[in-house]
């Protein structure tokens, strides 16, 4: 009985296991997680940079754009020091607040990037459904009020997780299977009833993944419909170019979160612990490292903005 009233207060740490499947490969492992962060940061960094100094990417889709960039760039910086300690400084002890704090960051930032995600293709729509009336529905205001609104969503959703499991009894081993503090690691852990904590994760799930991605399938049935009225095929798949950057955001963002919440509802007992750490990994690490690289590729102005700073560069040299 003892054990049951003893508070959260007397568990002081937990400890990250990271990858002990992959033992022996920790150097190449902290290599590439290493090669992963400096891709994201350095892409997202140099995204936000080419909006802020190009005149004329001064728009919605860019500024929505930049928003992303932030949003992935606090992803990166929320895990980076854990999965240095675990994996360069071999340091897997972390202390429970710092924990609770590195998972409301995370879950923060996860449902950030679902907000912006339908933002960017509320953008899309009316770009391409009602383009004469995109300079005054897609006001800077409303966009500067879109992003407010997003930001106060996801720290409401987020911002009772941490307190729901502090209220519980810790007495089970402390030990985590990422390098990194998620929700649904740590709920395994307290031995009270954490009923109110499982139906509150599946509650926020469901109103914001859920509702964001249906809202974005319908966002894009509609583009697809206006594209279809469009009589020449060469303007057609000119204007569905204009959403593959998005639509390739939305899936490397949806696809492996949906993975990784199905594995850890109903896969407890049939995916390998390896299996579950490395969807983990692709749902944070990804969409980081492809977005900077997606809208690169396949977007003109920001590829001449980075033609631009680059022959900048050189005029100094």
């Amino acid at each position: 009985m003892g054990s049951f009233e003893t508070n959260i207060s007397s568990v002081t740490s937990f400890t990250l296991t990271g990858f002990p499947e992959m033992e022996g490969l920790e150097h190449w492992l902290a290599a590439l997680l290493l090669l992963l962060y400096a891709v994201s940061i350095l892409g997202n960094s140099l995204i936000l940079f080419i909006i802020k100094e190009e005149q004329s990417l001064h728009q919605p889709m860019y500024y929505f754009l930049s928003l992303l960039s932030v949003n992935d760039l606090g992803v990166s910086f929320s895990t980076l020091p854990t999965i240095l300690a675990t994996l360069c400084f071999h340091a897997p002890e972390t202390a429970f607040d710092a924990c609770l704090i590195q998972m409301f960051f995370i879950h923060f930032f996860s449902w950030t990037e679902s907000g912006i995600l339908l933002a960017m293709s509320f953008d899309r729509y009316v770009a391409i459904c009602n383009p004469l009336h995109y300079s005054t529905v897609l006001t800077d205001t409303r966009v500067a009020h879109t992003g407010i609104s997003i930001i106060i969503r996801s720290f409401c959703m987020v911002f009772p997780l941490p307190f729901l499991l502090k209220r519980l009894p810790f007495c089970k081993d402390n030990i985590l299977t990422h390098s990194y503090c998620l929700h649904p690691d740590l709920i395994r852990l307290p031995c009270g009833d954490t009923t109110i904590n499982s139906m509150y994760g599946l509650f926020i799930v469901v109103s914001a993944f859920g509702v964001d991605s249906v809202l974005i399938l319908l966002s894009y049935v509609l583009i697809l419909h206006s594209v279809l009225a469009i009589a020449s095929q060469e303007e057609r798949l000119k204007t569905l170019n204009t959403c593959v950057s998005h639509m390739c955001a939305v899936l490397i963002f949806y696809v492996p979160m949906v993975s990784v919440s199905m594995a850890h509802r109903f896969g407890k007992h049939h995916a390998s612990p390896l299996a579950h750490t490395l969807m983990s990994s692709i749902y944070l690490f990804v969409p980081p490292v492809l977005n900077p690289i997606i809208y690169s590729v396949k977007t003109k102005p920001i590829q001449q903005g980075i033609v631009t700073v680059l022959s900048c560069k050189r005029e100094l040299l």
